[in-house]
């Protein structure tokens, strides 16, 4: 659930990726990064990979409308990585991503993660999540975990307090 401080109307939920229309957001935001990406450099994860043990993924709703998702892959006990993160194309502009990465941000604090990382692609569809996400204290880090080196690709991190 929401805490203090973020917009009333937006609840976000710990979700089990069942309903139809979960499937629908994540299936969408698949298609997009295929669409833009060379399928070497896609990384979404699907799925079977959402449901994995290391990942939790929660879904934004108003009222009985899904905005959007995101959610934190385990990387080890000090780290964390953000994925999935979507807003439906009707929600954008509405602050549901930036309330979606502050929920992120604080579980990962929670979890008593020292940093938090992230890769999105360079093209130009992908430069308002990097405004984001820069917006929020992310700055470009090497390639980290299993990625490698690529130029479709742009590496963020952020240390946590």
């Amino acid at each position: 659930m929401i805490t203090s401080g973020e917009p009333a109307a937006l609840r976000i939920e710990l979700d089990d990726l069942r309903r139809q229309e979960v499937q629908g957001l994540v299936a969408e935001h698949l298609t997009d990064m295929h669409a833009t990406s060379p399928a070497e450099s896609v990384h979404a994860l699907g799925l079977a990979e959402l449901r994995a043990a290391e990942v939790s993924f929660w879904t934004v709703w108003e009222g009985a409308s899904l905005l959007g998702c995101g959610a934190l892959k385990h990387l080890g006990p000090s780290a964390g990585e953000i994925k999935a993160m979507r807003t439906r194309a009707e929600a954008r502009g509405r602050g549901v991503a930036a309330h979606m990465l502050a929920f992120l941000l604080g579980e990962s604090r929670r979890r008593g993660y020292h940093s938090v990382s992230l890769e999105t692609g360079a093209h130009d569809f992908f430069a308002p999540a990097r405004r984001l996400y820069a917006r929020h204290g992310f700055d470009p880090c090497p390639p980290f975990a299993d990625y490698r080196p690529d130029p479709n690709s742009v590496y963020m991190r952020l240390a946590l307090a």
